[in-house]
């Protein structure tokens, strides 16, 4: 049986809506719940994941318009985006709004806020040519600006490429890898996870 490309991709899993899939842009520092960082963001990130596709005015969204979640460690604290957050501890996080700061909020409705706040971006961007792309292009600001948390970390660099804490960082060369690399990375461990830097990482649990 001969599989389509799209076909292919959704008995992967990786694809769970076709009418949402260009705007399920969730950047999360690709070591929480590994080890350090504030907090361990994989089940809001996911969470986040299953509101954008639940949502169906969401498929409006901008396809560049980027959600970053940084565990508290600073990794990602220097990644422009449209909506995101930054643990400020184990149950708080402070929400990133366009280029500014928001609301500080329980960790556990960070997803659902930021949710909310991406319904609302797509309800005032306008149509046309005109149309905002991203949260710092609307008119008037998405929510009142708030000042910076003090308890807001230091930006961190980006992760090496090597034997890190909570794993192996793999760069991934500009024309991808071979199918041999494939081959032999997914033979060799279970789960991996994508950086922001061409990287893949390789969890110590799944080697």
């Amino acid at each position: 049986m001969i599989l389509s490309v799209d076909a292919a991709l959704e008995r992967t899993g990786l694809v769970p809506t076709r009418t949402h899939e260009l705007v399920r842009n969730v950047m999360v520092s690709p070591q929480t719940g590994l080890v350090g960082g504030q907090a361990d963001l994989r089940v809001v990130a996911r969470e986040l994941d299953d509101r954008l596709c639940a949502d169906p005015e969401l498929p409006a969204l901008p396809g560049r318009f980027l959600f970053v979640l940084d565990d508290g460690r600073g990794d990602l604290l220097a990644r422009s985006c449209d909506l995101g957050l930054v643990a400020l501890g184990s149950t708080w996080a402070q929400l990133r709004i366009g280029t500014g700061w928001g609301a500080t909020v329980p960790l556990a409705e960070a997803a659902g806020r930021i949710a909310e706040l991406a319904h609302e971006f797509v309800v005032r961007r306008g149509r046309g040519p005109t149309a905002a792309w991203h949260v710092s292009e609307l008119a008037e600001p998405l929510v009142e600006p708030r000042g910076p948390d003090p308890g807001l970390p230091e930006s961190a660099k980006s992760l090496p490429f090597g034997p890190v804490p909570g794993g192996r960082h793999i760069e991934v060369p500009k024309a991808g890898l071979g199918r041999q690399a494939i081959d032999d990375l997914t033979a060799a461990v279970g789960d991996v996870v994508v950086t922001p830097w061409r990287g893949v990482l390789i969890p110590e649990e799944s080697r």
